[in-house]
């Protein structure tokens, strides 16, 4: 949960350094003049929107690094880890003050968080994308970039994850998730998203993340190829146990969707329980928006299960997809889940 304290606000030096690491995504995207639906996402070069918006000149200098150009429903693990070395090499040089990245907004949340828990730099990286593409009448990414670069180059911004920045708002990788699809302002989940605000260039920060992040996270050293294969499985009215059937084939783990506080059916206990005995580590979330999934002996009477916490079902894909790596030890995991 994030602690509460003095609203802290300060100015960008002009003289900072920014690097704008670019991945595509609506804010890069192109349609039919002054329309905002019915465009392709990473058609224009970001490069082209910084040049409207010479006010970016008195935040800081700033260095392209054009790394993909994708519709954010193509990332998977791959660029994840592409993008995350990037960030590392950039965050390593000493006159490199902060890393902006501009993104799609469909599947921002989950690499903010893959990049969350594995980063090696206490510098600010802060993600950024849009709703409207580049040439719609009213484009809302100028500004979003404007932003994510004032809060990257403000020197309150540091230790603090990773961020998001939308719509003057400043979200915690963690907590951050897709809330609306028409909306400029499409962000939120719930109460512990927000770190703070912006009024312009200015940054107001009023909470900071407790949760283990970027150098203090056990997995920001570990260098990584490929990972273990975690699914997810919806739990809905009548569903059948197939579903998991279908899922066990070439699988380490499996999140469950439940609902409310992460049930399911009696049938589908006893199928996830003979899962887990072969081997099949699994966590059990919620399809609730706002919700917290705890160890529940009701629906987890052998202990087999490992409670999601707070985070969405495809965060806890994330961390364990992550924790598998490490280890296949459940008690370790689960403890990993309270911690992250």
């Amino acid at each position: 949960m994030p602690q509460y304290s003095k609203i802290l606000e300060t100015r960008p030096k002009a003289n900072e350094k920014i690097i704008v690491i670019a991945t595509g995504g609506t804010i890069a995207g192109s349609g039919e003049d002054g329309r905002t639906t019915e465009y392709r996402a990473g058609t224009i070069d970001v490069s082209d929107i910084l040049e409207t918006i010479p006010q970016i000149n008195n935040l800081a200098e700033i260095e392209m690094v054009p790394l993909i150009s994708v519709d954010s429903n193509e990332m998977n693990e791959r660029y994840w880890i592409k993008l995350r070395n990037t960030i590392n090499e950039q965050a390593k040089r000493p006159d490199v003050d902060g890393i902006v990245i501009t993104h799609g907004t469909d599947t921002i949340e989950e690499t903010a968080y893959f990049l969350n828990l594995t980063i090696a730099t206490e510098k600010p990286v802060v993600l950024t994308g849009a709703m409207r593409p580049a040439t719609a009448t009213s484009p809302d990414g100028p500004f979003n970039l404007f932003q994510a670069i004032a809060l990257a180059a403000n020197e309150k911004a540091h230790d603090c994850g990773v961020m998001c920045l939308f719509s003057s708002t400043i979200y915690s990788a963690r907590n951050i998730a897709k809330t609306n699809n028409h909306k400029i302002d499409a962000f939120g989940l719930n109460e512990q998203a927000a770190l703070g605000y912006m009024r312009d260039a200015d940054v107001f920060i009023t909470n900071h993340p407790t949760t283990k992040h970027t150098l203090r996270s056990k997995f920001c050293n570990q260098q990584f190829d490929a990972f273990p294969k975690v699914k997810m499985a919806t739990y809905y009215a009548g569903a059948d146990t197939d579903i998991l059937d279908a899922l066990k084939h070439d699988c380490d783990g499996i999140v469950v969707i439940g609902t409310g506080s992460g049930n399911y059916s009696q049938a589908w206990m006893q199928k996830l329980d003979e899962l887990a005995e072969s081997g099949i580590v699994i966590v059990r979330s919620s399809r609730v928006p706002h919700s917290i999934v705890f160890d529940e002996q009701i629906f987890d009477p052998k202990n087999h299960f490992i409670g999601s916490n707070t985070l969405t079902p495809f965060k806890a894909r994330i961390l364990l997809m992550l924790c598998l790596t490490q280890t296949r030890n459940i008690e370790e995991i689960r403890n990993t889940f309270f911690r992250y």
